[in-house]
């Protein structure tokens, strides 16, 4: 079997194409390719599929094996996939994934032909509690406190698809992720786990962000949950509608657009390597 590995600002998967390729057993094969010892080594894999609704379909699962319905990173580096490698030959594309049909527009760098950059329409934010979900009777769940451990932690919580819990710090870096990360991804309050992002704003166009993945840990990126960050210290006020988000891998343009209540994700997607190999 044929794959390729590709990153967005450091978020990096497996990535094969099922327009070539079959997959008997994807969960079982993400946890064998995901492992950076005795595997390819990645935060999970991405299918590449054929699509009735889309241009293409992407099939996203973490380095457990876990189903994960969006990926804002993942998408990116598939468009630049089909469009690089001639699946889909236009600039603008939609990829259906579990959480629904996303418009892709692509930056192609004129010396090489291919593509540098994309933005991706993510996409209203949801704040229903019981459609994100959390189990929470605040609607939105703005600042509210929850207990982890010996300490409460102000959590904002939005769904960009797959479901956020953000939670504003003074010192990003001075966290401990390791120990803080899992406590937050299987507490009650989060039926179906949570990614958590942890933020220290800069100003009110730049902040830092550090995510724990469920199903993945601490990773060096996560789009959707870039997106939602934003979304989340706009709602609190705490930064204007266009800011730059600054992450372990790299950084990203998040907008979210007043006029259609969308978020606007834009950021680079990176082939690192293809290969080949008996899975």
């Amino acid at each position: 079997m044929k794959f390729t590995k590709m990153h967005g600002i450091g978020n990096d998967y497996v990535y094969i194409d099922c327009f070539k390729e079959q997959v008997k057993d994807p969960s079982e094969l993400a946890i064998r390719v995901s492992d950076r010892h005795f595997g390819i080594g990645s935060d999970g894999l991405i299918l590449i599929k054929p699509s009735k609704v889309a241009d293409c379909e992407m099939e996203m699962y973490n380095m457990d094996g876990s189903r994960g319905e969006m990926c804002g990173n993942g998408i990116r580096c598939v468009g630049k996939y089909v469009y690089d490698n001639g699946i889909v030959n236009k600039t603008t594309l939609t990829v259906d994934t579990l959480a629904g049909v996303k418009t892709l527009k692509l930056q192609i760098d004129e010396s090489s032909k291919q593509v540098a950059m994309v933005t991706v329409n993510m996409g209203e934010p949801v704040f229903q509690p019981d459609q994100i979900p959390v189990l929470f009777e605040e609607n939105p769940v703005k600042s509210v406190l929850l207990a982890v451990g010996d300490r409460e932690y102000p959590i904002t919580c939005v769904s960009m698809g797959n479901p956020h819990a953000v939670t504003f710090v003074k010192d990003v870096d001075g966290l401990d992720l390791a120990e803080l990360g899992p406590c937050f991804e299987k507490h009650e309050k989060f039926p179906n786990r949570i990614n958590t992002e942890f933020v220290e704003i800069i100003d009110r166009n730049h902040m830092k962000m550090r995510v724990w993945e469920r199903g993945s840990g601490e990773t060096l990126a996560c789009g959707t949950g870039a997106c939602a960050s934003a979304v989340a210290a706009m709602l609190n006020g705490y930064v204007d509608r266009e800011i730059e988000v600054e992450l372990l891998g790299g950084s990203l343009s998040i907008r979210w657009n007043p006029e259609d209540n969308c978020v606007y994700m834009t950021g680079p997607a990176k082939m690192v390597y293809t290969g080949e190999g008996i899975f």
